[in-house]
Parts: structure tokens; C-alpha cells; sequence
């Protein structure tokens, strides 16, 4: 390949073609500030803080947008720069409240950095903020347009990465903000709360809906017995909230958090990520045998399911009626463990700590999220409100001694962990399909077709002569062509293009779900990855029915994988939905 040679700052650089110049300056170690910009999203040039000089050219150039050109001779920092870039960004914060220290993003917020970067004490332009009313009317997320400085990033993932549109423009001139399509609230917009646009949003406009203190509440009052979950992707970031690298498997010392922070028992996610997986794969079995509505879709991810429920209604016979581990936990937290601990269900608190901001909204999703009697999860918060809880408690996460957890739902194995990265459900059930179709265990339980970060894979599996037709999909914006392909095919009365579906809404799967640490980008989300990867790995068993505490608790309680007591407890139901509410 041609490379492209060009100066920076003096500097000589060798780039690929198509490279822009905000990226040729990282090359030689120079940091152009940006706003607007981020890597998951195609360039637009919004907010003109990433200017540079060209020779050449008359005007400045926005160097996220601008690709570099031989022979290209650019200016990254000057004064007159540097003063272009004050002046935008005090242009900026004079539409933008001054309420820092009641902001989510406080300290963490990208236009605060820059301000403090470019020391802006003053702002000499007339404050012009426009009152306009906070929208919280999901249970998930919270938008508030009064802190919205249009860079529409948030617009941007939730039409063209997530192919959702809850969220555009509306206005004109100094009018403009960011609203519900059609200008409704995000409750009544097809909005499926996963969170992306919280994620990406570099202030704090948008937000997860903190329930930090309904748990503080709960853990306090002495009649609850307050008992919590840990999902898989928490491990390996909620450690970027305290100084370390992202990926840091700290699975010990999050047990060890929670049990300071005050709660009664501690469990874990991945014991009914095992346990999914057990009545998912049997469901599959059953459908590839039996003769079944293929392919089966899987059903952990919130988001897609309510994704699937408002735009893809005729998929709902391929939905496995599997619940999502939170939910599988939560039922036999309030049932199984209830009994065997001698409390009554009534008289606990089941808290689910995820990666994610549309658990908030699963946990009363419909009639069988409360198969215990009672709502089986009362609350779930995410990673980001955990890491705010831990601090508020005081607790020195850094020097933290790693703890084991409670036994009784708590013991996983590596394909319980492989849930929080996108083609993990998938690989986690072939790993245990393989042995119910065989009775056989593989030899190698590595599925390597289906990871990776390609938007959607595709693979075949042979099973001893079977030939299962496997896909994977992440970030709701790839969905479709997939959903397509399965559309076309029944049209024409050919035979499906696939036996088994995996779909996670956001990008990665849950290691860059929506209440996950702020920042993330690919490579940040390929830390994660190896982190989850790595638990795997070093895991004494690594398939799900390999899971002694999964054996026991079919033996001693549900009966077998599908059968009535199962099915009552762990098992959902679907329903069209409409996008828009009214």
C-alpha cells in the first residue's frame, strides 16, 4: 500500500490513505482537541474545536473530517489556534448550566476537561440558558436537554450504530436540541433504553437513572435481606473507575466491595449465565430434533428483546423463551435460596449489578419478571453506580483482598463468563448443545468463528454430521440485513440460512454495554474482551453442564432443564409492542 507522506507541526508522518488528519497527529505524538468527534461514529465536524492550519488552504480545516494529503503541510497549535478554540468553547458554555457538582459526569465530563485545559475562568458572553425540562420518564435513562451542547453524537449512534431513531435534531438556529423523535418523551418514543447514547454523550446530558439509594435504603432497613449479582462484563471494567487498566479481572475484590458495603449474601450472574445456558441449548435441542420454529434467537439482551418487540414482531416464534440470567437469579434468589436460608421472599432484596441501562427496565418487563411471587430482581444498577456506591462507602477497592462469594448461586464456570462479549452466549451454547446432542464432550471447547468485533459472523458447526448454521450480531444497526437474509429465505420457501441466532444490542456485547465506565472505544472494548476471555480460560470447567451447583439445583429443585418447574420459574413470553406509545 501506498502511504502518504505529509508534516505536522514540522514533523515528518507516514500514513494510510483515507487516514484523517486528527489520527496522522497521533502518530507523532500530538493531541488535537476534539468534542464532537468520536472513533465509533463517522466524522461530521459539529463542533470546530479540532481545527487546524493547511498551507494552502484559506481557511481552517476540522481535522477529524479532513483526510490527510500528500505533501500536506499542517498546523495542529498556534495562537491564533488556540484562540479559535477558546472562543468556541466559551461560546459553548455560555448556553451550558454551571452545575458541576450535581452533575452525573462531574470530573468525568470531556467539556470540563477542556475548559479546565484551556483555563477558561470567565465566560464574556452573555449566559443564554433555555429552561428546558428534564425528560425522565423511562426507567433507564435520563435525558436533559438543558445540558446538551448539540454535538450530536447522541443522535448519531442511536440512527446510524443502533438503527433505533429515538432521537433526533428538532429546532433550528439557537433553537436546536436534542428530543424524542417527534418531539414525545423517551418513554413514548422507540426508544429500548440500551443506553448508547449515555454512553457516547461527552457531557452530561444524558444519563443513567441512579437508584444508588433504593439500595443504601434497603441495606438499611433491618427487616431486608439484601442479596446482590455481579454480571460478567462488571468484572473487567468497574476497575477504570479506580485507576486500573481496563480488563482487570477483579471478580475477588468486587465480592469483597459488596460484602463491606453491607449486603447479606453475594451471587453471581454467571452461576444463571450456566444455568441459561442449560434451558437456552436444551430449547435448541429440542427445536433441531423435534422439528421446532428455526432459527432460535437468543434472549438475554433487554434492549433486543425490546427491540424485537417493536420492529421485528414476526421473529417472536424464534425468541427463546429462556429468561436473561439476571432474571433466572432473581427467580431462584426468591425461591431456591429463600427456602434453603429459611427466609421468606417478601422479606428480600434482590439487586442485580449489570453493564447495562435496559436491565433497569427487564426487571418489569412483564408479568413473568415476578415468578417468585414478588418482583424476582427489585433493582438493577449499573457498573458506573456501583463504582459511585463503593466510594461512597469509603472503601479502598485498590487494596481490597479478594473474597469468594456465597455458594449456593454463586459457582460458575468459564462459559457462564464468555456472556459478556458478543458470540459468548453463542460459543457457551454450542459448548453444551454439543453434549446434549451427543453425549459426548468436545475436545476443544474454543468456538473461534463467532469472536471477534466484525459486526456480524457467521459459521457451521458440525455436531457429528449435523451441520448447525450459526450467526452473531452486535450493535442494533447490523441487525436487520440479518433478520432480512431469515426474511427473504422464508419468503421463497428455502430452508432457513441459519439454526441459531445470537443478537447483543450494543457494541462488543456487554464489555461496552451502556452502564459500563465512560470512554469506551475498540480498543478499550478489546481489553475487556481478553478479560472476559482470560476468566474463561483459567476456569477448572468450562462448559455449563459441567456446573456441579447447576446439577444440584436441577436435583434438588427444579427437575430437569424445560420441565414444569422450570419453565414456571425461568422461562418468558413475548408481545408486539408498539414503537410509539400512546
Amino acid at each position: 500500500m501506498n502511504m502518504i507522506e505529509l508534516e505536522i507541526n514540522g514533523l515528518p508522518v507516514s500514513v494510510k490513505p483515507g487516514t484523517t488528519i486528527l489520527d496522522a497527529a497521533k502518530t507523532v505524538g500530538v493531541k488535537i482537541p476534539k468534542l464532537c468527534f468520536h472513533h465509533d461514529l463517522e466524522p461530521w465536524a459539529a463542533c470546530g474545536i479540532c481545527v487546524v492550519k493547511v498551507a494552502g488552504s484559506p481557511k481552517m480545516l476540522r481535522a477529524c473530517a479532513t483526510a490527510a494529503g500528500p505533501g500536506m503541510k499542517v498546523i495542529t497549535h498556534d495562537p491564533e489556534i488556540v484562540d479559535v478554540r477558546r472562543t468556541v468553547l466559551e461560546l459553548i458554555l455560555s448556553t451550558h448550566p454551571n452545575d458541576c457538582l450535581q452533575c452525573s459526569r462531574n470530573r468525568n465530563c470531556e467539556l470540563q476537561t477542556l475548559a479546565e485545559e484551556f483555563g477558561i475562568r470567565e465566560v464574556p458572553y452573555e449566559k443564554r440558558l433555555r429552561d428546558l425540562p428534564v425528560d425522565n420518564s423511562t426507567t433507564s435513562i435520563v435525558l436533559d436537554p438543558e445540558k446538551c451542547i448539540a454535538c450530536g453524537r447522541c443522535a448519531k449512534v442511536c440512527q446510524d450504530m443502533q438503527g433505533v431513531w429515538a432521537l433526533e435534531f428538532i429546532g433550528r438556529g439557537d433553537g436546536t436540541r436534542i428530543a424524542p423523535a417527534a418531539d414525545v418523551s423517551l418513554e413514548e418514543s422507540p426508544c429500548i433504553k440500551c443506553g448508547q447514547c449515555s454512553a457516547h454523550c461527552p457531557v452530561g446530558a444524558i444519563y443513567e437513572k441512579d437508584q444508588t439509594r433504593e439500595v443504601w435504603s434497603a441495606i438499611e432497613e433491618n427487616k431486608k435481606h439484601c442479596v446482590v449479582q455481579i454480571a460478567p462484563a462488571v468484572r473487567v471494567a468497574i476497575g477504570e473507575a479506580f485507576g486500573y487498566e481496563p480488563g482487570e479481572v477483579l471478580t475477588g475484590q468486587l465480592y469483597a466491595a459488596l460484602r463491606r458495603i453491607g449486603f447479606d449474601a453475594i451471587f453471581d450472574t454467571n452461576f444463571s449465565a450456566d444455568l441459561t445456558i442449560l434451558e437456552e441449548g436444551s430449547e435448541f435441542v429440542k427445536r433441531v430434533t423435534e422439528g421446532g420454529v428455526l432459527p432460535q434467537i437468543t434472549s438475554c439482551c433487554p434492549a433486543w428483546t425490546d427491540y424485537m418487540e417493536k420492529y421485528a414482531t414476526d421473529f417472536i416464534p424464534n425468541f427463546s423463551s429462556a429468561k436473561s440470567p439476571q432474571q433466572m437469579l432473581g427467580a431462584m434468589a426468591k425461591t431456591y435460596y429463600a427456602e434453603k436460608a429459611k427466609i421468606e421472599p417478601k422479606d428480600m432484596y434482590v439487586v442485580s449489578v449489570m453493564p447495562c441501562t435496559a436491565k433497569k427496565f427487564e426487571v418489569g418487563r412483564c408479568e413473568t419478571m415476578g415468578a417468585s411471587g414478588f418482583q424476582d430482581v427489585d433493582v438493577s444498577i449499573t457498573t458506573r453506580e456501583l463504582a459511585r456506591m463503593i466510594k461512597q462507602a469509603g472503601i479502598d477497592f485498590q487494596n481490597l483482598p479478594e473474597e469468594e462469594p456465597d455458594s449456593i448461586l454463586a459457582e460458575y464456570s468459564g462459559a457462564g463468563t464468555i456472556f459478556g462479549v458478543t458470540g459468548g452466549v453463542m460459543e457457551a451454547a454450542l459448548r453444551s448443545a454439543y453434549f446434549l446432542i451427543t453425549k459426548e464432550d468436545l475436545e476443544d471447547v474454543n468456538f473461534m468463528d463467532v469472536r471477534g468485533m466484525e459486526g456480524v459472523k457467521a459459521a457451521e458447526i458440525d455436531i457429528k454430521g449435523t451441520k448447525i448454521r450459526v450467526a452473531v450480531a452486535h450493535q442494533m444497526g447490523n441487525v436487520e440485513a440479518l433478520l432480512n437474509q431469515i426474511r427473504d429465505a422464508n419468503a421463497k420457501g428455502e430452508e432457513t440460512p441459519f439454526h441459531f441466532i445470537e443478537v447483543m444490542a450494543c457494541r462488543g456485547g456487554c464489555i461496552g454495554g451502556g452502564g459500563q465506565p465512560h470512554g469506551a472505544t475498540d480498543e478499550i472494548r478489546a481489553k475487556r474482551t481478553a478479560g472476559i476471555y482470560s476468566d474463561d480460560e483459567k476456569s477448572v470447567r468450562r462448559c455449563s453442564h459441567h456446573n456441579p451447583m447447576i446439577t444440584k439445583i436441577y436435583e434438588d429443585f427444579l427437575g430437569a432443564p424445560l420441565g414444569h418447574k422450570a419453565h414456571e420459574l425461568l422461562h418468558t413470553e413475548y408481545q408486539e409492542r408498539d414503537v410509539y406509545k400512546k
